[in-house]
């Protein structure tokens, strides 16, 4: 087993979050977190400057995977389209530099960090602090995108041995 890092976001067309961390083993360790934050202006400026943070992250850190909230319904269309959108300028940047891209739902990462899948965001921030043995808690994007890396951190055997298997019963069947 070697040590992988992990990116995670959390998506949105204001603020993005990212959390970067090291899997070794199960032991998770913090690399880093933060936001990119837009200005206000055309969406598709702001697309751009997800974008580009994101890649600036990419670039500087080095993650070898990356995980990504899914989108879940919004009352508002609007908003549920937007932030469909955000999720797009991230996980194109991730796919652009050769990353796999995990997604996750809301429920999943919740459950894997609090340990139910109706968790309030007060108690995600924290349980990422403790399980990340932070110094305080994390702002909400950027928790939620800790939150999401620590799911897949945690997910990621039992993801790539369903992978192999899938492979190896493709072959088989050829």
């Amino acid at each position: 087993m070697h040590k992988v890092r992990i990116l995670g976001i959390d998506p949105g067309s204001l603020h993005t979050g990212y959390g970067l961390i090291d899997m070794d083993g199960n032991r998770a360790v913090h690399v880093t977190h933060g936001q990119v934050t837009t200005q206000a202006g055309e969406l598709s400026d702001r697309l751009r400057q997800i974008f580009r943070g994101i890649g600036a992250v990419i670039s500087e850190f080095k993650p070898d995977e990356c995980a990504v909230e899914k989108v879940f319904m919004y009352r508002n269309a609007d908003s549920a389209l937007k932030l469909g959108q955000s999720r797009g300028a991230a996980i194109t940047v991730c796919a652009e530099r050769d990353l796999p891209v995990f997604e996750y739902t809301a429920n999943q990462v919740k459950q894997a960090t609090v340990g139910k899948g109706h968790a309030e965001k007060a108690q995600v921030q924290y349980m990422v602090k403790v399980l990340l043995c932070l110094e305080s808690i994390p702002q909400a994007d950027a928790a939620d995108a800790l939150a999401v890396a620590l799911c897949h951190g945690h997910s990621r055997e039992n993801i790539m041995r369903l992978r192999e298997l899938s492979t190896k019963q493709r072959g088989q069947a050829r």
